[in-house]
């Protein structure tokens, strides 16, 4: 009689750090109260006592890489909205893309500056990409 085991065979996800500069479009907002879009939510800090103009957001983050290829993550953070000093941090944990990044996972943690008249945030992050 013949034993055979069988181990089902896992792509094992090679890790490797990120870092690096960015830049962010704003998403136009439809009609309404909040001053920033995301796709997802913006909530004003001051509803806890917060600075007026901070507003701490959570949404939906597609990243374009030179490849063409795309991460998909949750971006969680905080910006400073005019009047305020354009203070912007965030961070966004993958979970998927397409191409190479398909069933991609890791985190980013993101820091930089806001340009109300511009639409655009800029900065640097660091962090760690994990693809199969």
């Amino acid at each position: 009689m013949l034993g055979v085991t069988v181990v089902p065979v896992r792509a094992d996800q090679a890790c490797k750090p990120v870092v690096g500069h960015f830049e962010a479009n704003v998403v136009p907002c439809p009609p309404g109260p909040s001053p920033l879009c995301t796709a997802g939510r913006a909530e004003p800090s001051a509803l806890i006592g917060g600075v007026p103009s901070v507003f701490f957001f959570t949404g939906k983050s597609t990243i374009s890489l030179r490849s063409g290829d795309e991460l998909f993550g949750t971006d969680t953070g905080s910006i400073d909205l005019p009047p305020g000093q354009g203070g912007f941090a965030s961070l966004i944990t993958f979970d998927g893309g397409t191409g190479s990044m398909t069933g991609a996972t890791g985190q980013i943690r993101l820091r930089g500056d806001f340009s109300a008249t511009e639409g655009t945030t800029s900065g640097d992050y660091l962090g760690t990409l994990c693809a199969p």
